[in-house]
């Protein structure tokens, strides 16, 4: 495990890709079976790997997701899990960046 260091986090992809990697991994699997694949596939694939995690202080961390979150993923936004899952899925990723870094 890297020490964590928020000005380091500035240049994520360098010092901590593993961690970000591990974490958004990890909340993928805890998803995993509990909703239709389809959708939370399209969210993995198509919203989160867009998405920028950011370190707000504190030891609180926020997914920013690209802004034509529907448009990514076409008929699959109409799906009624779509928005539980795309909730669910970025607050699990925020808890295992906090938890990675041993905020919690």
């Amino acid at each position: 495990m890297t020490e964590f260091d928020p000005e380091k986090f500035e240049e994520k992809y360098v010092y901590y890709f593993e961690e970000l990697e591990s974490a958004y991994s990890s909340a993928y699997q805890q998803l995993h079976g509990q909703y239709d694949s389809q959708v939370l596939k399209a969210i993995d694939r198509q919203v989160l790997s867009e998405s920028e995690p950011v370190y707000e202080g504190d030891g609180q961390f926020r997914v920013e997701l690209p802004d034509d979150v529907d448009e990514r993923v076409g008929s699959v936004a109409d799906h009624d899990q779509f928005e539980t899952v795309l909730e669910r899925l970025v607050g699990e990723i925020e808890r295992e960046l906090r938890r990675t870094f041993e905020f919690e």
